[in-house]
């Protein structure tokens, strides 16, 4: 059974309009009286890319700084999912926004997502539309290229180092995950949302716009003929483009035949090369802008 239009007592008068609650008490009368709770079961992280919207879809923000760093980012929510402990630290960042805030149970939610909602609240996002390359590399030094890496936790700790490290965006090939899949998002923590980033038309035919705009590509990669990499930050390009590759695979060979240099992170040990998301960060902090 769902108890709809309930408002939220603990907010001060004047200070805005209360959050919508609507109480999940029967998940079975849940899913058939509100549409809006299949963005949160029935419903992938894939699929939610596709519905409602063809332009932009959704997107799932879990936690409540991530969702804090969606809305700040401008991203619309649609709905979000909470328990009962959650509803005070949930109310700043919606409280005029008169959406749905679904309040169920533990056990209850858990049966819906398929997880424990351990970080406080899931919130569905309306995706924003992707700008152009040209546009997101406007005015940036430093940026990440992302070729094919698809494992999501991956693409979010990527993310993570870029933001932490100074990359003012990051861009990704066709075939790249989803950085706005649950798991990268959580992975970076949120930092996806600050980043300013964009999926490259195609690959490697896209190097071309970080060549016209000025950038020098330089590939981490193992060969011979790479350069190290502190010898490559000591004296370091205005404008640089980090190309990444997959795990295993690495960098295609259009991808390195497009690059300007090969660097290489010189290892120890009979260790041959890091995690690419470990690489990122070593690379992007040896050419940081000083």
């Amino acid at each position: 059974m769902l108890q709809i239009g309930g408002w939220y007592a603990g907010i001060p008068a004047g200070a805005g309009n209360p959050m919508r609650i609507i109480r999940i008490d029967d998940l079975d009368d849940s899913a058939t009286g509100n549409p809006g709770l299949a963005d949160y079961s029935r419903l992938t992280d894939v699929a939610l890319r596709r519905v409602t919207e063809p332009a932009g879809g959704l997107y799932i923000a879990e936690s409540t700084k991530v969702i804090t760093r969606a809305l700040a980012a401008g991203h619309r929510p649609r709905s979000v999912l909470l328990q009962e402990q959650w509803i005070a630290d949930v109310e700043p960042l919606v409280r005029d926004s008169d959406i749905p805030v679904y309040v169920g149970s533990g056990s209850l939610l858990e049966q819906l997502t398929g997880y424990n909602l351990h970080r406080g609240a899931l919130a569905s996002m309306h995706r924003p539309p992707l700008r152009t390359a040209a546009e997101v590399i406007a005015g940036a030094t430093r940026i990440v290229v992302i070729e094919d890496v698809v494992d999501h936790t991956n693409v979010g700790a990527i993310f993570r180092a870029a933001a932490g490290l100074g990359a003012d965006a990051v861009l990704i090939t066709p075939r790249c995950a989803d950085p706005l899949y649950r798991r990268s998002v959580r992975v970076s923590m949120g930092t996806v949302l600050q980043v300013p980033w964009t999926r490259l038309p195609e690959w490697p035919e896209g190097a071309d716009i970080l060549h016209d705009a000025g950038f020098h590509i330089a590939a981490l990669a193992l060969s011979d003929d790479a350069v190290d990499l502190a010898d490559f930050a000591a004296e370091p390009p205005a404008k640089i483009a980090l190309l990444l590759g997959t795990e295993g695979d690495g960098l295609s060979r259009d991808a390195i035949h497009a690059a300007d240099s090969l660097v290489t992170i010189p290892m120890l040990h009979g260790v041959d090369s890091l995690n690419v998301a470990s690489a990122s960060a070593v690379a992007l902090w040896a050419i940081r802008q000083r």
